[in-house]
């Protein structure tokens, strides 16, 4: 533990509990991916599969739960909720998503640290996480306009992995075998999906006008 993962965790969190906010607060899912949290659903759940076999400490423990639990309670509410459900866009949310999901178990399969289950589906995850910001940002991109709560949400997913960047950065510097390679690489290919909504999140911001993305 150090202040860049530390850091990265709360903003990861804070992310999470701006989109619980909105959902909550309006009753609206309008300008979310079901498929995004679909696809953080399935990396939390593989990602964690030690969590009652390999205890680190409370506070690693409760934050798996938290996000295995938040994650699962977002799908819910866009897929069942009788009111929110119905501002689901459905016809913006068209990525195929599948193919994400075959292409990163392959490459699991294929690159991984250790040939066991639980490596296989850890690196799985590591893989997926990276990619499955691209139906919300396809969604966004495709709407165009962004309400400000789910501009938050994607500025906090995005601030997240750079945070983690950091903490990647601290490790190697100060740790005699930092091995965790895939992270690192996974990490900045993610951080770089967000660069163009960054840009224009700041520009917005700048002159201080709606969050628009070009189609």
């Amino acid at each position: 533990m150090n202040i860049f993962r530390f850091a990265g965790d709360m903003t990861h969190l804070i992310s999470i509990l701006v989109l619980l906010l909105k959902i909550y607060a309006t009753k609206s899912c309008s300008g979310i991916s079901l498929k995004t949290q679909e696809l953080y659903a399935l990396v939390f759940v593989t990602r964690y599969l030690d969590l009652f076999t390999d205890f680190v400490s409370v506070y690693n423990t409760v934050m798996k739960l938290v996000f295995i639990a938040s994650s699962a309670a977002i799908v819910w509410w866009m897929r069942w909720h009788r009111v929110v459900k119905r501002s689901y866009d459905r016809e913006l949310d068209t990525f195929r998503h599948h193919f994400l999901i075959l292409a990163c178990f392959v490459l699991a399969l294929l690159v991984h640290q250790k040939f066991t289950l639980q490596e296989i589906f850890w690196a799985f995850s590591i893989y997926l996480e990276a990619v499955a910001i691209l139906p919300q940002l396809v969604l966004l991109q495709r709407s165009g306009n962004v309400d400000n709560l789910t501009g938050q949400y994607v500025l906090f997913l995005g601030a997240y992995r750079a945070l983690y960047i950091l903490n990647w950065i601290y490790r190697y510097f100060t740790e005699q075998r930092f091995g965790r390679w895939i992270s690192c690489v996974s990490g900045l290919v993610q951080t770089a999906l967000y660069a163009d909504f960054f840009y224009y999140y700041f520009i917005s911001w700048k002159n201080n006008a709606k969050l628009k993305l070009p189609a």
